[in-house]
């Protein structure tokens, strides 16, 4: 039995099943809005991610996003400081509350 591997034939997941983004490797080129910073760490075109976004986004006090959809997509927000009020359904009459420690799942 040989000792070589043969990385040619080995599933992809065995070599690329794993990504770390390092904090200082965030992409700002990523749809912006006033008042808030956003930057990819996890999607389609860092990472060939389908289903998910991840990333920061640092939220001024006030800061308002326009109504939007994030299509197929999932996202999980991770309130380190500071508190958010999420609004959703077909004329926004819906909302829920979050606070540091807190997670939000769209």
């Amino acid at each position: 039995m040989s000792d070589n591997h043969d990385h040619e034939h080995a599933p992809r997941w065995k070599h690329d099943g794993v990504r770390v983004i390092k904090g200082d490797q965030l992409d700002p080129n990523t749809a912006q809005t006033p008042g808030m910073h956003r930057e990819a760490a996890i999607n389609a075109a860092r990472v060939g991610a389908q289903k998910i976004w991840a990333g920061t986004v640092s939220i001024q006090p006030n800061a308002k996003t326009g109504v939007h959809h994030h299509g197929a997509l999932e996202s999980v927000i991770y309130v380190v400081r500071g508190h958010a009020r999420m609004r959703w359904g077909d004329a926004l009459e819906f909302t829920a509350g979050a606070g540091p420690g807190d997670f939000i799942y769209v």
